[in-house]
């Protein structure tokens, strides 16, 4: 336990001397700018469209937050030869991944938190330049909605500390998040668009072959995209959300586990030279 409590530290003071605090503040930049925007362009619904943007611009920039702190606290350990000291007796190499992965995860978290309480402040403030019909929910369906979103990062997360102990080259770890964010989080509205309107692919393909085909990575991939429940914070009606939540949110924490579980195995097993 003292291994882990003193590898935990050391993670946070790694991140802390490093550049990441000046990108979190550009990312909530960006956040304040795209609100800002939303609401000039927005002739009504302001709240509901600059929340809707708040929580896309979240979306967007968390996995690359991970990315970077992925990079920052497990890369560079790999790329600078750090390990030959992280790995010496008595410190196991699974208390040493949990303890950085723990330290990933409360940074996510805390951001996440952060940009969360500054969205619910200027979507009150929109509230009070236009006065809705439907206002938004800023109470449990807007907790549900930010929890949600907090248990796609985490998978995003363990996804990519999987790839850092794994990967020989830093691009790998990004292109690989980037690519299973993208794939992960619309794959099942292209199944429900081919289901609906099958003609867009009858050009090249058949369209139930096509559909079934990208239907099989849900046996392969979490459905990210229903993890996206920001419909019930939008219009303030918890019809939108999912009744198999259950199921969902269970199916999403055992593939978490798997992933941590491979992390941990592919790292006992590398062999470093």
């Amino acid at each position: 336990m003292s291994t882990f409590k003193a590898d935990f530290f050391l993670g946070f003071r790694l991140f802390y001397h490093s550049r990441l605090i000046a990108v979190i503040f550009w990312f909530s930049l960006l956040l304040l700018i795209g609100f800002y925007v939303s609401v000039q362009f927005s002739a009504r619904q302001m709240a509901t469209v600059s929340m809707d943007m708040g929580f896309s611009i979240i979306r967007l920039t968390m996995p690359i937050l991970i990315v970077l702190l992925v990079q920052e606290l497990f890369g560079r350990e790999f790329e600078r030869k750090l390990y030959l000291n992280s790995f010496a007796y008595p410190r196991s190499r699974t208390v040493w991944l949990l303890s950085r992965l723990w330290v990933v995860l409360s940074i996510v978290l805390f951001v996440l938190a952060c940009f969360s309480v500054v969205l619910a402040a200027l979507s009150v403030y929109a509230t009070s330049l236009y006065h809705q019909a439907t206002s938004v929910s800023l109470g449990l369906p807007y907790l549900i909605t930010v929890g949600m979103l907090a248990l796609d990062l985490a998978v995003v997360t363990v996804l990519a500390v999987l790839l850092a102990v794994s990967a020989r080259t830093p691009s790998f770890v990004l292109l690989g998040v980037l690519g299973f964010v993208l794939i992960a989080r619309s794959y099942t509205p292209l199944v429900e668009l081919l289901s609906a309107n099958p003609y867009v692919v009858e050009g090249f393909a058949d369209p139930r072959i096509y559909r079934d085909s990208i239907g099989m990575l849900a046996f392969l991939l979490p459905d990210l995209g229903r993890l996206d429940v920001r419909m019930i914070a939008l219009y303030n009606d918890m019809a939108f959300f999912p009744a198999d939540w259950a199921l969902m949110v269970s199916a999403t924490l055992a593939y978490v586990a798997v992933l941590l579980g491979l992390s941990v195995w592919v790292l006992n097993k590398r062999e470093f030279g």
